[in-house]
């Protein structure tokens, strides 16, 4: 018999938005977040995105504290269209310690999440 496997439901504290770190952009995570702000693809690269260490492509831009340049308050701005490293967070990848700092609450899946 299958052991239930955990996982963890986003309470929306913001914690993962304001932990510093690349949050790595595909072209389609970026046209859909431009879509969602109403501002032309290139408007959104050039305000809301930064060139990752490794030069390898894109990443969400970081405000001078380490948060994510698309959160407000404790919310993110496109929440409804926000890049799959996003969505995945915690439960297909975690940073150090995120377990003191997020309020995502565990719960036992009963199937595969959708991704």
């Amino acid at each position: 018999m299958d052991t239930p496997e955990i996982r963890y439901q986003c309470q929306r504290c913001g914690a993962c938005c304001r932990w510093p770190g690349e949050v790595v952009l595909s072209d389609a995570e970026i046209r859909a977040m431009a879509a969602h702000l109403g501002q032309s693809e290139h408007a959104f690269i050039q305000t809301r995105t930064a060139l990752r260490r490794t030069r390898s492509g894109l990443t969400l831009a970081q405000k001078a504290d380490g948060s994510c340049t698309l959160l407000d308050g404790g919310d993110c701005i496109v929440h409804e269209a926000k890049p799959a490293q996003c969505r995945a967070f915690p439960n297909t990848w975690r940073f150090p310690g995120w377990r003191q700092l997020c309020e995502a609450t565990p719960e036992r899946a009963t199937e595969p999440p959708a991704e």
